[in-house]
């Protein structure tokens, strides 16, 4: 095991990708930050975080929240107040 220094952040994120990532975790029996650091170490070395029966799950995950956006829609989302 690798020795690290965790902290506490307040991340603000789209309401339906919230639930599909806390559902994810759950299902992978991880913790919501675990599952963030696992993606992001994942992304920041290329390489895709997932299996294909993970994604198919995310899949079903997606649609039972009502996540209809893509990664198209990363950098053009407009915050409802």
């Amino acid at each position: 095991m690798v020795k690290v220094e965790r902290v506490q952040t307040g991340v603000r994120i789209e309401r339906n990708v919230l639930k599909v990532l806390k559902a994810l975790a759950e299902y992978l029996d991880l913790s919501l930050g675990d599952l963030v650091e696992g993606i992001a170490l994942h992304a920041f070395e290329g390489k895709a975080p997932f299996s294909p029966e993970t994604l198919a799950k995310i899949e079903q995950l997606k649609d039972v929240y009502g996540l209809t956006l893509t990664a198209a829609d990363a950098h053009a989302l407009d915050e409802t107040r």
